[in-house]
């Protein structure tokens, strides 16, 4: 019987299997509450700076926490850390619900809020990236990656926004509770799996800025990661501008004149992409090759940025959103297994932070960018000047081979060796 459940379960622990069920249920809530913020701004403001501004409160973190989450995630037991700010995240989302029942709620308190939970994300996302090589073989990385970011966007993407959209439409108070109760059976999943996450260590802990050094060192002598690094964070860059001001442009009175139930049923058409792509990746991963995987990663996140440029139609963006989801998505599991196998474990957290500090701080540079561009020039330039910045990213990527990612895993497993 335990054998069968393996087979039907992809040979993936049952532990990953608890990890994959909490993830689910904690990005249904990051889906809600993602697609609330912006709506409730929409109410309260017509500003596109203003409104840009829940997403840059949002974001900052990465900017100012991330190295911190990352030697915190080399040091503390990972997994405990991640029921931490789950439940972190349900007091304050409950706070919120709290403040829309009395009629408090104001931009202030967006931004407060958004602030926080940013630093929740830092914390938890560095923690969970990390934990995955513990919880599975590194031949089943790829796997497991993917079907962990089928679970998280399908959620955070298909089934939240959507129904996020129609809570607040119904009620705001209602959308806010929803997302904080999903936080709770999200902590309550991560308890049911047993162990000792925290990394092994040879000898006393250093100074917290000496290991926080020793993880941006590692990261910046490694060419392959450093360059994924900055190609992702421009790319974040483009996708932060466009999104921090689509509500605008998107519902009514915006040139789309979609419903707020309306514009999170188009944005899961972004996680439709997705999760094809997450199905599909190590197939298209084994027969085109990973260098390849990242060029359709290139075009598939900025060719579909210009489309809201060209057409207010919901069904032509809709699409061109869901072909950036579908090869986003391959990007993300190709690049995220790979770090899982060429990084040390004692550095994983460190190192992991460092990518992302490269990565997602830009994120909200890229929010405000975006409010001060619509601001100035109309809304649709954002989509146009988005697109082209991309685009440019395919000069970097004529760097990175299919050989040069070989070697890499080659010299992970190297030290990999030498450590056990």
């Amino acid at each position: 019987m335990t054998e069968r459940l393996r087979r039907l379960g992809g040979g993936l622990s049952r532990d990953y299997w608890k990890l994959w069920s909490s993830s689910a249920a904690s990005n249904l809530a990051d889906g809600i509450f993602v697609i609330a913020l912006p709506l409730i701004a929409v109410r309260l403001t017509d500003s596109p700076v203003l409104v840009a501004g829940v997403a840059i409160a949002g974001r900052l973190p990465w900017l100012l926490f991330a190295l911190i989450a990352g030697a915190l995630a080399d040091r503390l037991d990972r997994l405990r850390t991640m029921r931490h700010v789950n439940l972190l995240r349900f007091a304050v989302i409950g706070l919120m619900a709290a403040l829309a029942l009395l009629d408090l709620l104001s931009l202030p308190a967006l931004y407060i809020a958004a602030f926080v939970l940013g630093i929740g994300e830092t914390l938890f996302d560095t923690a969970a990236q990390s934990i995955m090589p513990s919880l599975v073989g590194r031949e089943q990385l790829s796997k497991a990656n993917g079907r962990l970011y089928a679970a998280e966007l399908s959620m955070n993407q298909f089934i939240g926004p959507p129904l996020g959209g129609l809570l607040v439409s119904l009620s705001v108070p209602l959308a806010l509770a929803g997302s904080a109760l999903c936080y709770v059976f999200a902590a309550g999943g991560l308890m049911l799996i047993v162990g000792d996450f925290r990394p092994a260590r040879t000898g006393p802990p250093a100074r917290f800025h000496t290991e926080v050094l020793e993880g941006l060192r590692y990261l910046a002598r490694h060419r392959l990661l450093r360059t994924l690094a900055g190609m992702v964070g421009l790319m974040n860059l483009a996708t932060s501008a466009v999104f921090a001001i689509f509500a605008l442009y998107a519902v009514a009175p915006g040139p789309m004149g979609l419903s707020e139930a309306g514009f999170g049923l188009l944005l899961t058409t972004f996680a439709v992409g997705s999760v094809i792509g997450s199905v599909l990746v190590e197939r298209i991963e084994r027969r085109v090759g990973r260098a390849s995987v990242l060029t359709l990663g290139v075009l598939g996140a900025g060719l579909p940025l210009f489309v809201p440029a060209l057409t207010t139609e919901p069904i032509l963006v809709g699409a061109a959103f869901a072909v950036m989801g579908l090869t986003l998505m391959l990007w993300n599991v190709v690049t995220v297994s790979l770090r899982q196998r060429i990084i040390p474990d004692r550095l994983l957290g460190r190192v992991n932070s460092g990518y992302r500090l490269l990565a997602w701080g830009t994120k909200p540079l890229g929010a405000l960018l975006g409010g001060v561009v619509g601001q100035l020039f109309g809304l649709q330039s954002v989509f146009i000047l988005a697109g082209a910045v991309t685009l440019v990213l395919l000069v970097a990527r004529a760097t990175i081979s299919d050989g040069a990612i070989d070697a890499a895993e080659a010299e992970g497993d190297r030290e990999a060796s030498a450590v056990a």
